[in-house]
Order: C-alpha cells, then sequence, then structure tokens
C-alpha cells in the first residue's frame, strides 16, 4: 500500500495540487485542440505553440477572407491561454499591423467572445474562424478604430487603400 500521500491538509500543499491539476487539465485541452486543428484543419487558419515549447503561448495565422478588403492577405495572431483555460478566454492580439474598426494600433482585438460572451465550448479554431469572420463583418457600433469603422461604412475603396498601407507580412520568427 502507498502511503506517500500528498498532504492536502495543508491548505499551502492543497493549493500547490490543485495549480498542478489545473495545469495538467489546460495542457490536456490545448493538446486536443491541437490535435483537432492538425486532423481537421479548416481552410484559412493556423495555429501552433511557440517553438519555445510552451503549450500556453501559441502563434496563428488567418488568410483575408475572399471578397473583403483582406482578400489574399496573411495576418499573424498570438494567443496567451491562462491558468484556468477555457473557464477563461486566451488573450488574443494582432501580430501583423491590420487596419479594422474593431482592432486597435497595438492589435487588441473588440470581440465579445473574447471577453463578456467567452464559453468554454469555444476553441482556439472556433476563436479564429470567428475573427476571419469579423474581417468581413466588422461591428462598427462598437469599434476600437473610430476612422476605421466610418471608412467602412462610407469609402470601401479608401478602407481598402488604409488596409494596404498598413499591412506588412511579418518574418517567421
Amino acid at each position: 500500500m502507498d502511503y506517500n500521500m500528498e498532504d492536502t491538509q495543508n491548505p499551502v500543499e492543497a493549493q500547490k495540487v490543485a495549480q498542478r491539476n489545473d495545469t495538467q487539465s489546460v495542457t490536456k485541452r490545448l493538446q486536443a485542440e491541437l490535435m483537432q486543428l492538425m486532423l481537421s484543419p479548416s481552410p484559412g487558419i493556423s495555429a501552433f505553440p511557440d517553438a519555445d515549447g510552451n503549450l500556453l503561448a501559441w502563434t496563428a495565422t488567418i488568410t483575408g477572407p475572399t471578397e473583403t478588403p483582406y482578400e489574399g492577405l496573411t495576418l499573424k495572431l498570438s494567443f496567451k491561454f491562462p491558468n484556468d483555460y477555457p473557464y477563461s478566454p486566451p488573450t488574443v492580439l494582432f501580430k501583423t499591423p491590420i487596419y479594422h474598426p474593431n482592432v486597435d494600433f497595438s492589435g487588441r482585438i473588440c470581440l465579445d467572445i473574447l471577453k463578456d460572451k467567452w464559453s468554454a465550448v469555444y476553441n482556439v479554431s472556433s476563436v479564429l474562424l470567428s475573427l476571419q469572420s469579423l474581417l468581413g463583418e466588422p461591428n462598427n457600433a462598437s469599434p476600437l478604430n473610430a476612422q476605421a469603422a466610418e471608412l467602412w461604412d462610407s469609402n470601401q475603396e479608401e478602407f481598402k487603400r488604409h488596409v494596404l498601407a498598413r499591412h506588412q507580412d511579418l518574418d517567421d520568427e
């Protein structure tokens, strides 16, 4: 019989055990999501853990949807997963400079499912597909970039000119 049990009566030790269990469940969830992305890829999106082996930090790409100002562009994003993922949303930022009504110049994104409408049923794939959809259908009622929202509504040619002027392909790091 194994009597080498962890001291879960000690609050500090109990907290360490809980954190290890949380980390294990986050790791399992992220490994499953990675497997899903690799075995059933969706067109125009991809995501992988960063090269340093940290499963809580990923780099993703979105290809701009057809018939949008982003058509033919490749956009890079970063995902940082919290220790309580999937119960809290990842922090997602555009790394590629982008001109969009719902993205500020630091790459921060205004998307309800990344904030107050987050649910544990969402995953990396569903977030990327939502962001890809947002490229063609911005929420101009809640812009982070008011000028972009105004141009989107008033002058699509000028909007596209701004998109192309701001876009830069990022080399792999």
